[in-house]
């Protein structure tokens, strides 16, 4: 009788700990908890542009013209990760408890993200004019709700190829779109330090310190005008040439948008918010003039 009273409170009290530790689980305000659980839709009216004698279409042999309107975004956004978009994504399946200086609970677990994690399609851009090096001159965004920016955590990768229809990949660019801060935003990786994102080439949870390019890397374009200029940390993306009358032959370029899990600023009062609006604007600037 005593052993089945000693197993009964042993089974008891192991059970308060699994009520204890699935308790500790579900009151995490980890990114990467909230959002893996949770149903997040949002609606991304996707637009780009281009200025100047740039003309920009939805796919290689379409319509082409100033402005082009992206398939919309309707889905659940997980939070992925990655240092390297071509190296694929990444997102976290488990937490270990944190250590000191770290919150109750950090990721620890972590796998391959899949392709309904995150937003992606691609456009295409070509000219008549002469060979010009193509910028971002904006990238223009709607919050849900100001007070609970999902746009700090947001990030918008452009995978860029060589000219031509199928043609590899030339490069890649991240870009952060808001610099502001979510205001319960709160590190949630196991570095504890802002900055840091997934290595792409590996699976164990190691993160790496990365910077995205922000609006200081985009061109000036004055549309009124059709000027472009640039700032100091201007950032060229490719060059395309045009053929005279004819125009020449477009580059491709791969959108991705997605929520960066590493991003402090990822956190649960953003698991009802939305990214209304998106839209990308592209300029071009004559590469005689740089060279000048």
């Amino acid at each position: 009788m005593d052993t089945s009273k000693r197993l009964k409170r042993k089974f008891a009290a192991a059970l308060l700990a699994l009520i204890a530790a699935l308790a500790a689980v579900l009151t995490a305000t980890f990114a990467w908890y909230i959002y893996n659980t949770g149903a997040h839709t949002t609606n991304v009216h996707m637009a780009a542009g281009a200025g100047a004698s740039l003309q920009i279409s939805n796919t290689y042999d379409g319509q082409y013209g100033s402005a082009a309107v992206l398939d919309a975004f309707v889905g659940t956004l997980n939070p992925v990760s990655t240092n390297r978009i071509t190296g694929g994504f990444q997102k976290v399946f488990g937490f270990t408890n944190g250590s000191e200086n770290q919150t109750k609970l950090v990721a620890s677990l972590f796998g391959p993200g899949e392709a309904s994690d995150y937003y992606r399609t691609s456009l295409f851009i070509r000219t008549n004019g002469e060979t010009q090096s193509v910028y971002l001159s904006d990238i223009g965004y709607e919050d849900s709700d100001d007070a609970n920016p999902i746009s700090t955590a947001i990030r918008v990768g452009l995978v860029v190829h060589k000219p031509g229809e199928n043609a590899p990949v030339a490069g890649e660019y991240i870009f952060e779109i808001n610099e502001g801060d979510n205001p319960q935003a709160e590190y949630n990786t196991a570095t504890g330090r802002e900055g840091y994102v997934l290595d792409a080439s590996r699976s164990d949870g190691t993160t790496v310190p990365f910077a995205p390019y922000t609006k200081d890397n985009f061109c000036i374009y004055d549309k009124d005008g059709s000027a472009v200029s640039l700032k100091p940390d201007s950032l060229a993306l490719f060059t395309v040439t045009g053929g005279g009358q004819d125009y020449g032959v477009p580059v491709q370029v791969d959108i991705y948008i997605w929520l960066e899990g590493c991003d402090r600023d990822c956190t649960q009062n953003l698991c009802s918010m939305t990214l209304r609006n998106l839209a990308l604007s592209f300029a071009g600037m004559p590469t005689e003039l740089l060279e000048r």
